[in-house]
């Protein structure tokens, strides 16, 4: 088990344009977070599945391609939703965990890819990236996440998904 949390939370609200940084958002069950490209369905890849929800990233990842490669990528770059420290990402496909009171899933890994390097206008992040560029994930419970807030992995038995 873990106990990390929250560094940063980015959204945009079109395809494409500059991630914002906010304090708190809501997040919202078959949607995502409020605001964001997703959640108005009008992001680039943009899908109704719930791997399409949100994504988040390690701020761990910026420092090791920092040390590995030189490339200094800030976080907003990523262009991932939520910027954790001290939490496995990679571990939680498959699995639920909490984020302060909100509930969500690990649905798949997220790679990065070119359009992530294309935005940025930066080269090497796809190689700096690669195996940790983040988590999709899925919103299974409704409220407000806050930079700051713990992430830690909940089980099953302790958890009931309210159904919708």
């Amino acid at each position: 088990m873990f106990r990390g949390k929250i560094d940063s939370i980015y959204i945009a609200s079109e395809k494409e344009s500059t991630m914002q940084s906010v304090k708190e958002i809501r997040a919202v069950p078959t949607k995502g977070l409020e605001g964001d490209r997703y959640f108005n369905q009008s992001g680039t890849f943009w899908k109704d599945q719930p791997d399409y929800e949100v994504t988040l990233i390690e701020i761990e990842a910026f420092e090791g391609m920092r040390r590995e490669s030189g490339l200094d990528l800030d976080p907003s770059e990523g262009r991932r939703n939520i910027v954790t420290r001290g939490v496995p990402l990679n571990h939680l496909v498959g699995k639920d965990f909490k984020i302060g009171d909100v509930v969500f899933r690990g649905v798949r890994l997220c790679e990065p890819c070119k359009h992530l390097q294309n935005l940025a206008s930066k080269k090497n992040i796809l190689s700096g990236l690669i195996h940790r560029g983040g988590l999709r994930a899925q919103v299974l419970s409704e409220g407000v996440i806050c930079v700051g807030d713990t992430v830690e992995e909940i089980s099953i038995a302790s958890y009931q998904v309210p159904s919708h």
